[in-house]
């Protein structure tokens, strides 16, 4: 049975995380808040399980970092992407990381097969200020029309959601 203080810490991490998700798909922005909030969240989790697990946990945050470090280089994942994935799996074991890669991976082909689909849609018209955020974010279709970049944060806000909860954090 998880404590009350855990539960809390997964509410705020997967509240986050859909925030960071909405936001990415609205704006193509990832809060610095969010990922400071996911981080401590995270961070506290793994101190639930004890020290050598939450230096585990950092060490392989550092080890990603170095990681994800030239894809960003390369222009292959955004800053806020790489930001986001390194503070969703601050707290995971070594598995729980493969979980998030792994999910987050699926998430992303899925992602890219609805942009395709989205192509044959309609051109939307601008919406105007102040308009509903689904309104918003459809109206933002003219985005994939000249071939921007997916919103990839959706896509690690999947992996890091489905894996805090299926996930024993081991």
């Amino acid at each position: 049975m998880a404590s009350k203080f855990t539960v809390l810490l997964v509410v705020i991490q997967i509240g986050t995380l859909l925030l960071a998700s909405f936001t990415d798909l609205r704006a193509r922005l990832i809060p610095n808040m969010a990922c400071l909030i996911l981080a401590i969240a995270g961070f506290a989790r793994a101190l639930t399980l004890g020290p050598v697990f939450a230096l585990t946990s950092c060490a392989m945050t550092a080890a990603l970092l170095l990681l994800l470090l030239p894809l960003h280089t390369m222009r292959v994942l955004g800053g806020g992407d790489i930001k986001l994935l390194l503070t969703a799996s601050l707290g995971l074991g070594p598995v729980g990381v493969l979980y998030l890669f792994e999910i987050t991976a699926l998430a992303g082909g899925v992602m890219a097969l609805l942009h395709l689909a989205l192509r044959k849609l309609p051109r939307p018209a601008l919406a105007p200020a102040g308009s509903s955020a689904l309104r918003r974010i459809y109206a933002e279709r003219w985005r994939i029309l000249r071939r921007a970049p997916l919103p990839y944060g959706v896509a690690i806000a999947c992996g890091g959601i489905w894996t805090i909860l299926t996930h024993t954090w081991s």
